[in-house]
């Protein structure tokens, strides 16, 4: 048996909108954790140092790392779909319906 999906699809006029903002958040989130890397690698003893209450730095980076990949994942997924949506073309989607027809 062949699936296909329910949906149809075709051409997404937002991919390369996509791929930029990917890229971008990528990037960004390369050079926070950077620095939790430089700071561990040139200065260790300053991971231990306690910053908000007792946790230290790394624990407080650390999941500051977590919560910010968890955000910028929603920041992606509104941003993909807001773009799907505003450059979607119905007559796009009429001529597939009819030519699937």
């Amino acid at each position: 048996m062949h699936h296909e999906p329910n949906e149809r699809t075709g051409k997404d006029a937002s991919t390369d909108y996509k791929a930029r903002l990917g890229l971008i958040l990528f990037f960004f989130y390369g050079l926070i954790y950077a620095g939790f890397v430089l700071i561990n690698t040139l200065d260790p003893k300053l991971m231990g140092r306690d910053v908000l209450g007792d946790l230290n730095l790394a624990v407080v980076y650390g999941f500051g790392l977590i919560i910010l990949a968890i955000v910028m994942g929603l920041i992606y997924h509104v941003a993909c779909t807001r773009a799907e949506d505003r450059l979607i073309v119905p007559e796009e989607i009429e001529t597939e319906e009819k030519d699937n027809s």
